[in-house]
């Protein structure tokens, strides 16, 4: 993807699997970057959460909506 932007931080493994999961049946394009760095010892995921999606400009609000509508099931 060439104009990727960053969308939603997400919070943990689990819920970045259950967006993917979601965009994919969707077809919505996009990518889930992690801030895992072995070398650092994961302090990049304590201060900025544990990645981020990136969609093409395009798509950014139906990522944010269901984004937010899987936020709001899972409380």
């Amino acid at each position: 993807m060439a104009d990727e932007s960053k969308v939603v931080i997400l919070n943990n493994q689990i819920e970045a699997q259950l967006l993917e999961s979601v965009l994919k049946e969707k077809n919505i394009p996009h990518v889930i970057r992690s801030y895992e760095d072995f070398a650092l010892d994961g302090i990049y995921q304590l201060q900025q959460g544990w990645g981020h999606v990136e969609t093409p400009p395009q798509y950014l609000k139906q990522v944010r909506e269901i984004y937010h509508d899987l936020s709001k099931k899972s409380t």
